[in-house]
């Protein structure tokens, strides 16, 4: 019994790496997240922490995915067979989850290029009309907002991305460059 427990060609050893590679990588989340909670309480702006912080959770998952697919050896056998069909596989899923992709992306963007950070008060221009609120959770799909009322409004990141956005919370204007010429 204790052979066929790490023996990833049994069915008790196929469901024994799973569980462990399962736990390892719960465990990684988890330490990612208390490790995000206790870099949080140094910064002023938690957007890119928090967005890096999902991003690296769900990496965390997919890396013990593949893991364990190259430990069971079924599984590799059936990654080699999926192999030959892989290149009309990426252009249907590329098509199916272009929606996806591009918020993802424009996540990145949105989050890179700083151009709205947790905490602002916005005001949005976007398909479904005006939106003013205060942006409480940039994530790696969507944005979350809540209006005056208290409500959650959740947008998806590509239309931040391609919407107006005027900034109704002051921003902070950089410090006053010194003259090098200037006498002290």
């Amino acid at each position: 019994m204790a052979r066929h427990l790490f023996d990833p060609t049994a069915v008790l050893g196929i469901v024994f790496w799973a569980v462990v590679v399962f736990a390892f990588a719960s465990l990684a989340t988890w330490l990612i997240r208390r490790t995000t909670r206790r870099i949080e309480r140094g910064l002023s702006d938690v957007t890119m922490l928090r967005f890096v912080s999902g991003f690296l959770q769900c990496l965390a998952y997919l890396v013990g995915f593949v893991l364990y697919a190259h430990l069971v050896p079924q599984l590799r056998a059936l990654g080699t067979a999926l192999l030959a069909g892989a290149s009309v596989m990426s252009v249907v899923v590329g098509l199916a989850a272009q929606d996806t992709l591009g918020n993802l992306i424009a996540g990145f963007s949105l989050v890179l290029s700083r151009t709205v950070q947790v905490g602002d008060g916005i005001r949005l221009y976007c398909p479904v009309g005006t939106i003013d609120a205060r942006v409480r959770d940039i994530s790696l799909a969507f944005t979350t907002l809540v209006d005056a009322d208290g409500h959650e409004v959740v947008v998806p990141n590509s239309v931040m991305m391609s919407s107006a956005i005027v900034r109704l919370s002051p921003v902070a204007a950089p410090p006053p460059a010194q003259d090098p010429h200037a006498e002290h």
